[in-house]
């Protein structure tokens, strides 16, 4: 079995409609996932390996960090900050260790990039990591993976480990001037350490919660010293700009969102899984190359960056996949998690599981997300299940308003998001459960969600 199919799904589809895969997809960190052992040193380095880190090396560390500024990499994690501008607030001169944290925490309903890509072609990362510790002046990076994906860690443990074996890691790494260590930790499983200072205190060996800021992580991050964290996709691209060069990069995408990245097309979909291409390619171009939407169904509702962005409709199709597009039409890209859902999809019923999901999650630190995250469950099962009121849909909005914009950190946001977005596009159908008395959906006519409480996320 390959790895594409493994995790559901291919890089490089066959069409299943008028669009040219190779017209609309740029398989890059994805380009050998279905090569026998993608994930070992020798196949990497017939690909090219590891010779970006050579370029990146031979260069001064403020040139590197210019050269990913002009390339116009933005970060893959979700928030879309530029990746060149957030290594060039590490302090220089400052007496204190730099270091690299990579969140390779993936947690957010929906998104499943990174885990593919680290399992696929870890190696990218860790090539990555190296021309980032050369550019920020850091001498141990540390990666902090979620702790449930056992096949992951242990093919990442074996690929840093190749690395040292290889001198791409250790002392004089690549037969430079720099001392390099990676650290792989295991997370304990807990969604607010995707955030980034939740994951330093988790890393430090502290409960997970979000600090506050100022300081940010650049002046007083781990052990209270400067550091960078980034995506897991955002290092992994980093080889191939400086090997292939920021104008290659800038070829792909738009003007303000240049290059490639992986979309994770999934829920009601012919074909869910994998796909790379450029940023600003549209869902319907998406759909086209993987074949649609089930047999006999049409799009409903969908997400374009996993559960905590706010929704979109079938009119919405053309939205061009990236920031400024996306936010233009009122979400965001967030981890370009595109959970697709069809018309036998109770847009109820899925709001409630994510806010279920939200609730769960919640760290518990702040007001606002604490105890506005249970309330919205509990009104969101009273009108599931034809106990609500037609008043409790204002009152949804009002406490989704207080939590909007006054929690510690994004995961009140990203619960807030699906409540707002469904009440603007799908109100009738929440008067519709409060009328009538109760669902009028069939389950038994989705695969969404078959067991109420066994799934908090998309099982396609």
């Amino acid at each position: 079995m390959t790895v594409a199919a493994e995790f559901g799904g291919a890089s490089r589809p066959h069409a299943g409609g008028t669009t040219h895969p190779e017209k609309v997809l740029a398989p890059v960190l994805s380009a050998f996932w279905d090569d026998p052992k993608s994930w070992t040193l020798e196949t990497y380095l017939r690909h090219e390996g590891y010779e970006g880190a050579r370029k990146a090396l031979a260069m001064a560390p403020d040139d590197v960090i210019a050269y990913v500024k002009d390339s116009g990499l933005r970060g893959r994690g979700g928030a879309g900050f530029p990746t060149g501008m957030k290594w060039q607030f590490i302090p220089q001169g400052d007496g204190k260790p730099h270091y690299l944290v990579v969140n390779a925490d993936e947690s957010e309903p929906g998104t499943c990039k990174d885990i593919p890509l680290l399992f696929a072609n870890p190696h990218a990362l860790i090539e990555g990591i190296v021309i980032a510790c050369h550019a920020i002046r850091s001498h141990h990076a540390f990666i902090y993976l979620r702790g449930e994906v056992v096949p992951v860690l242990r093919r990442l443990h074996e690929a840093v480990r190749e690395a040292y074996a290889a001198g791409f890691l250790g002392k004089g790494a690549l037969g430079s001037g720099l001392d390099l260590d990676v650290t792989v930790h295991a997370g304990a499983g807990a969604y607010i350490c995707g955030e980034e200072t939740a994951l330093l205190d988790s890393l430090e060996g502290r409960r997970g919660q979000p600090r506050l800021r100022p300081p940010f992580p650049a002046v007083a991050g781990l052990y209270a010293c400067p550091t960078v964290v980034n995506n897991v996709e955002s290092i992994a691209s980093v080889p191939a700009i400086l090997n292939k060069g920021k104008e290659w990069f800038r070829s792909m995408g738009s003007e303000k969102s240049p290059g490639f990245t992986l979309y994770s097309l999934s829920g009601h979909v012919a074909n869910p899984g994998q796909y790379e291409g450029p940023l600003g390619i549209t869902l319907r171009q998406l759909l086209e190359v993987s074949g649609g939407m089930r047999p006999g169904h049409r799009l409903k509702f969908w997400t374009p960056g996993g559960s905590s962005t706010p929704m979109f409709t079938d009119e919405h199709l053309d939205v061009p996949l990236d920031y400024e597009g996306v936010g233009a039409a009122g979400s965001m890209l967030g981890t370009k998690a595109l959970q697709c859902f069809d018309e036998t999809t109770c847009v109820v019923r899925a709001v409630t599981r994510w806010t279920e999901f939200y609730a769960h999650e919640s760290c518990g630190k702040c007001t606002p997300c604490r105890e506005g995250t249970y309330w919205l469950v509990q009104l969101l099962r009273d009108i599931e299940a034809g106990r609500g009121r037609l008043a409790d849909l204002d009152k949804l909005a009002d406490i989704a308003d207080n939590i909007n914009g006054k929690s510690f950190c994004a995961l009140g946001d990203g619960a807030a998001s699906p409540i707002f977005s469904s009440l603007q596009y799908f109100r009738a159908e929440y008067e519709e459960h409060i009328t009538g008395k109760g669902c009028p959906f069939d389950p038994a006519k989705s695969t969404l969600w078959a067991d109420n409480d066994a799934h908090l996320g998309v099982n396609a």
